[in-house]
């Protein structure tokens, strides 16, 4: 299986907790808006710590609280696009996406996958809300990780850049083959997405 989560944790005054797993692929985690969504994301990443439970990517524990195993979120190799892309300013989208690359040689095949090769000498702040999302999933991709993690991909997005967007996801999506865990509060979009489970919040 994919992903193997069973996590609680307090925030505030409330407590909340998620289990689920799913098979090989992409899967979805839907839910209403303020339902923690992303708070699971984050204790997938490593970004948040769960009071409880075991978080387990491909087989690989990467938190278990009975065994105290809290894998450092630079060791977990999760891909992760926010729902802002949180690009650099200061870069051009050609430094933007080395920025944590791995290998520079991989660069062609992935602007040539997202369809932003004639943005490398751009400035983020020149970027339509679609074109920064698909830098940010290159980014993500160039880091070579074991799995991907998307909060809310099309968030914020008009049609055309929406349907830019859910063009890139889905080719990676069939052409990496990476886990990948897409948030989302649509159950359009979750069934556009097409993963094998859909996990209700």
């Amino acid at each position: 299986m994919s992903f193997d989560v069973d996590v609680t944790v307090r925030r505030g005054g409330a407590i909340l907790s998620a289990a689920f797993q799913t098979g090989a692929g992409s899967s979805v985690l839907i839910g209403p808006s303020g339902a923690g969504k992303t708070s699971v994301l984050m204790m997938i990443a490593g970004l948040l710590r769960p009071d409880r439970g075991h978080v387990r990517v491909a087989g690989r524990a990467l938190f278990d609280a009975a065994d105290r195993v809290n894998i450092a979120p630079q060791h977990r190799r999760a891909g992760i696009v926010f729902q802002e892309p949180r690009l650099f300013p200061h870069l051009s989208v050609r430094r933007n996406l080395l920025y944590g690359a791995r290998h520079t040689g991989a660069l062609d095949d992935v602007t040539a996958q997202l369809d932003i090769a004639h943005l490398l000498e751009r400035w983020p702040r020149t970027l339509s809300g679609g074109e920064a999302r698909r830098v940010a999933i290159g980014r993500a991709l160039l880091s070579e990780p074991d799995f991907l993690l998307l909060d809310e991909p099309l968030a914020s997005l008009d049609g055309a850049r929406r349907a830019e967007a859910m063009r890139a996801i889905e080719r990676v999506r069939d052409e990496v083959r990476l886990p990948m865990l897409i948030v989302t509060h649509d159950s359009g979009e979750a069934e556009r997405f097409g993963g094998r489970q859909i996990i209700r919040m």
